[in-house]
């Protein structure tokens, strides 16, 4: 053999030498690879709460550094609030917050120790502290702190270390108090209403429907601020179109928010400090009475719903005037003007109409 052809044939064997040496290696690095993802996912925990075991779940406490804490706990079917109050709470609103629980997991690990809790705001008194609990064992246990471009920071009660989680949602642990209450007080359809009246300081406003036509009288106060014994006799300017406002208002009435304990709701003398007004429904499905007291904030104002659980709400003022309403409220607007008297501000009767601007 020449001596070129050797050169040849030790050259491609060294060429297949090195490519079965970069395969060799390039395998090696996906193995490692493969193995450090794997060790590195299995090092970060499971902290989703399996469907089975959110239909368990019969406690949750929040708490959040700006003491909106909360607690809640499931009896019977239905779910309460139990701190910082007792009441009613808002079952769509718990709804979210256990599917939520669901959907969690660990994306990253930043810290496998407990150093940077502060920087991150993960320490006991700054982070958000969720804990569910499935009858006497905790189901999650999780502290959410600050959310920045890697993601929303969280650690895992009982371990140390920083994760990056997913499928956190924190509008939905971090509500107000008052959102984690019940604020429906009436639900009907305004079609079933065939009566209502409104008593207050300005007299007593009674409606009542024939048909699809609604007819209302209206009773005055006497100067000692007495109800005088008959209504008024003909009241030409009742708008039945009012009353229907009216009913809108009330039909799916929600609370803005609840009164505090101690609070001058003025709702012992309603008639006088605001207003009570009375909805009564066909085919006997009963009578709603809404009681209206004083102002609460601005223009809202405390209201109870008599034969409810003794909950103070505290309602717009855009369904709370009604009960306050005097008698120009029911009526149909006077939008014409006199004759005699000419608007100052319109245009002169002969002036032409100003030609259109150049685009």
């Amino acid at each position: 053999m020449k001596t070129e052809h050797k050169i040849y044939a030790a050259l491609a064997l060294l060429a297949l030498l090195g490519l079965g040496l970069y395969l060799s290696l390039q395998k090696q690095k996906k193995t490692l690879t493969e193995h450090s993802a794997t060790a590195a996912t299995a090092d970060m925990p499971a902290i989703a709460v399996s469907k089975d075991d959110v239909e368990k779940i019969t406690k949750i406490e929040i708490k959040n550094a700006d003491k909106s804490s909360v607690t809640l706990e499931k009896k019977g079917d239905t779910w309460e609030v139990t701190a910082p109050v007792a009441a009613k709470a808002n079952a769509a609103n718990v709804r979210s917050v256990l599917d939520n629980m669901k959907e969690l997991k660990v994306k990253e690990v930043i810290d496998r120790g407990s150093a940077t809790y502060g920087q991150y705001e993960l320490s006991d008194e700054k982070a958000v502290h969720v804990t569910a609990m499935k009858g006497g064992e905790k189901a999650l246990d999780l502290y959410f702190g600050k959310s920045g471009s890697r993601g929303q920071m969280m650690r895992v009660g009982g371990r140390d270390g920083v994760f990056v989680a997913g499928g956190y949602s924190s509008y939905l642990y971090t509500r107000e108090v008052k959102n984690w209450r019940e604020t429906a007080v009436l639900k009907f359809e305004d079609a079933n209403a065939i009566q209502a009246s409104v008593t207050n300081k300005n007299g007593a406003f009674s409606f009542s429907k024939n048909g699809d036509k609604w007819a209302g009288s209206y009773t005055k106060r006497d100067k000692d601020g007495k109800l005088e014994k008959k209504p008024e006799k003909d009241w030409k300017k009742f708008d039945e179109a009012k009353v229907k406002d009216m009913l809108r208002a009330f039909k799916s009435l929600n609370a803005e928010d609840f009164a505090d304990e101690k609070a001058d709701t003025g709702l012992a003398e309603a008639e006088q400090s605001g207003g009570v007004i009375k909805i009564t429904l066909k085919d006997n499905a009963g009578e709603h009475t809404i009681k209206v007291g004083k102002t609460s904030k601005g223009s809202s104002r405390y209201a109870i719903k008599e034969g409810g659980d003794g909950t103070v709400y505290v309602l717009s003022s855009w369904s709370a005037d009604w009960a306050t309403a005097d008698h120009a409220k029911f009526e149909k607007a006077d939008d014409k003007k006199p004759a005699d008297k000419k608007d100052e501000h319109a245009a002169p009767e002969d002036m032409e109409p100003p030609m259109p601007m150049e685009e």
